[in-house]
């Protein structure tokens, strides 16, 4: 059994979802693992991973649109607003998405679907930097 983590940045230009597929599958590509489990975690409280459709993207408009509103940055009982407006909404969003998937790995490849891809949900609208974590567990 092996291990391999290594991280990277990200920069977003505020709300919405950035597809990080890529960048995560040359990362197992280089690890030499073939088969195995890739765990992959965004290190903040508001943003999030999804695996989320990546074949058209009028499925993440129709996602944006939904949390804003489930979660309308205009709530007038959220106290914990000193950041803006946006910030308690955030870590609501982050809560009902995650801060990690594991996905296996197999011919050191992400096993995901024909149509799946990863995305970073971000869910604040100024721009950020945000760091992910992959770490990937398994047999070379």
């Amino acid at each position: 059994m092996s291990a391999h983590a290594e991280s990277f940045r990200l920069s977003t230009r505020g709300k919405g979802t950035y597809e990080i597929t890529a960048e995560c599958q040359r990362i197992i590509a280089s690890s030499g693992i073939r088969t195995g489990t890739a765990t992959i975690f965004v290190q903040h409280t508001s943003c999030s991973l999804v695996i989320y459709e990546n074949a058209d993207p009028s499925a993440r408009t129709d996602l944006h649109s939904f949390f804003d509103h489930l979660v309308p940055e205009d709530t007038p009982y959220f106290v914990h607003t000193h950041e803006g407006p946006d910030d308690m909404p955030s870590h609501l969003r982050m809560v009902l998405t995650r801060t990690s998937e594991v996905i296996p790995v197999m011919n050191s490849r992400l096993a995901l679907g024909t149509w799946q891809g990863i995305f970073l949900f971000e869910h604040r609208r100024a721009p950020h930097t945000r760091s992910i974590v992959i770490s990937i567990v398994g047999d070379p």
